[in-house]
């Protein structure tokens, strides 16, 4: 038993069905024991219970970032890397030679944020122009969609990379039309070799770029996270438990953490952090793979060649081939573990559906969690419908929607660019969504989240006008649930997260704009009030 107090609003998001209502919740301890009329609260609390009435502010439960990459948003927000998107190649070299002035000194010069097919002119960078700014410091930059690597010579030196090295499975260097290599690494090969460059980072700046993180997360009433494997390779995954442990043991954990490790067809470790994380701060629901890479590059795998191949019979590829990837997801399923996997193309959309149709038909439902599929670009109306029957999560991230409209029309043509990240679809379906944003891919924002799934346009300048595909717009009610409630779901603490009920965890936000009557081009401007976690408020305004 805790004490009791109350909070209280005119504008109370219980859940999707009671999207508006003046309600006060009745917090005991860590969790809500009921949700009553402020009217009738003297028939439900003792006199002299606290209550705070935050009037006409807007409260819901606490968002939860369905995908994220944890290690990197905070690596990314913190001083010990540059985070820059840049216009050009020369811009990019230009930002860098500024941060290495207030970084001096012969270590590694870390970045991210460049994205190659939105500079002018939309080529990719080569190392030649790092080597005439740096050429006796590493540099690596990463790519914003955290798919690609740009190093220069004296990195790819530091990294042991040659041109007769051969990148892992699921991997590959570029090379120019000599066969030597241009320092752009991809997918798989350039998620193995940034570890190497991870571990020359200081362990208390890291610590500290995790603290930060959480204050920054909370600050936007996001109160639980899942944090996802990004690498396919064992034993680099970036989900960093040891750091978990020494935090949480620490208790300096304020939010809710799910964490999901790389499944390679072993299950040591899943199994072990899931024995080990049982409280209610962090726990491991399951495990993620990689079956594509991002069509923007042509590593996304689809049935039918790219509109704009670069090679004859250009379909993409799979980052790991679809027996293994069924002997994974199967034997998972043997043990109950739910998975998760990064499908964008076409046919790794519809092998994923396949592979756990079959994995539901021998084995049934996770006994923790809920499989699903992640991102999920390029897809059909009959893989929705398959999505439905098998109760699969489509974990989707809205402000991809925008990144760059143009181009899924580029690489896909018309016909399949017609029919992509369909959120309304989903709804009509009876298919759980889980949102989340993929940061550092894109911004950690609550606010953004919730504005591209309801306008489908880009955030701040509003564009294209009436959105992207607009008929695959949802609800603020809806997003809402999505970003909260199908998160829940997906990580499979429905039970005790995701709306505000009599029973429920009690993690809200409280925020100074009421969502559901909120103009929709506006909702950037919302600011958050107060966030509470376990009853107790965790960051105030």
């Amino acid at each position: 038993m805790g004490s009791l107090s109350v909070v209280m609003s005119n504008h109370v998001f219980l859940g999707q069905g009671s999207p508006d209502v003046r309600a006060a919740l009745v917090i005991e301890g860590d969790t809500i024991r009921a949700v009553a009329s402020p009217e009738h609260l003297a028939h439900v609390v003792p006199e002299g219970t606290p209550v705070r009435d935050f009037g006409d502010a807007f409260i819901c439960p606490g968002f939860h970032d369905a995908h994220q990459h944890v290690f990197h948003t905070s690596l990314f927000r913190s001083d010990l890397a540059l985070s820059y998107a840049g216009t050009s190649e020369k811009d990019c070299v230009r930002r860098l030679r500024e941060f290495a002035a207030r970084h001096p000194g012969d270590g590694w010069l870390l970045g991210q944020g460049f994205r190659s097919a939105l500079w002018d002119p939309p080529v990719p960078p080569t190392r030649a122009s790092l080597d005439e700014a740096f050429p006796d410091r590493p540099v690596c930059m990463y790519e914003g969609d955290l798919h690609t690597l740009w190093v220069n010579t004296r990195g790819l030196a530091e990294l042991g990379i040659t041109d007769d090295t051969v990148p892992p499975a699921g991997g590959f260097f570029d090379r120019d039309a000599d066969g030597h290599l241009t320092g752009v690494i991809h997918e798989a090969a350039g998620m193995y070799y940034v570890s190497k460059v991870f571990a020359s980072l200081p362990r208390q700046g890291v610590l500290d770029a995790y603290r930060d993180y959480f204050q920054m997360s909370l600050s936007q009433g996001i109160t639980s996270v899942c944090d996802m494997a990004l690498c396919a390779i064992p034993g680099t995954d970036f989900v960093y438990d040891d750091i978990y442990r020494e935090l949480l043991g620490a208790g300096q954990i304020p939010m809710r953490v799910h964490l999901y490790p790389q499944n390679v067809g072993t299950f040591e470790r899943v199994e072990s952090l899931q024995a080990e994380f049982r409280g209610k701060m962090v726990q491991v629901p399951g495990t993620k793979q990689f079956f594509d890479g991002i069509s923007s590059a042509h590593t996304a795998w689809l049935h039918e060649p790219y509109a704009n191949p670069y090679f004859p019979g250009d379909c993409g590829r799979p980052t790991v081939d679809a027996e293994v990837m069924r002997s994974y997801v199967m034997e998972a399923a043997r043990r109950g573990i739910a998975t998760r996997i990064h499908t964008i193309g076409d046919r790794a959309v519809s092998t994923a559906i396949d592979i756990f149709a079959e994995a539901r038909r021998a084995y049934g439902r996770p006994r923790h969690g809920m499989n699903a599929i992640e991102h999920i670009e390029n897809l059909t109306p009959a893989d929705v419908e398959a999505m439905a029957r098998i109760d699969l999560v489509a974990s989707v991230q809205p402000q991809h929607v925008v990144i760059d409209v143009t181009q899924p029309e580029r690489d896909l043509g018309p016909k399949r660019a017609a029919f992509m990240w369909p959120f309304a679809s989903y709804a009509r379906a009876g298919v759980t969504m889980a949102f989340g944003t993929d940061s550092p891919c894109v911004p950690d924002s609550a606010m953004q989240v919730l504005s591209c799934a309801v306008t489908r346009e880009v955030p701040q300048t509003n564009q294209p006008a009436g959105g992207w595909l607009p008929q695959e717009r949802i609800s603020m009610p809806r997003a809402i649930d999505a970003y909260t409630r199908g998160s829940a779901r997906l990580v499979g603490r429905e039970h005790e997260l995701g709306t505000l009920a009599a029973g429920k965890l009690a993690d809200f936000v409280v925020l100074d704009t009421n969502l559901v009557t909120a103009d929709p081009e506006r909702i950037q401007d919302v600011a958050t009030v107060a966030t509470y976690v376990g009853g107790a408020p965790v960051w105030e305004a």
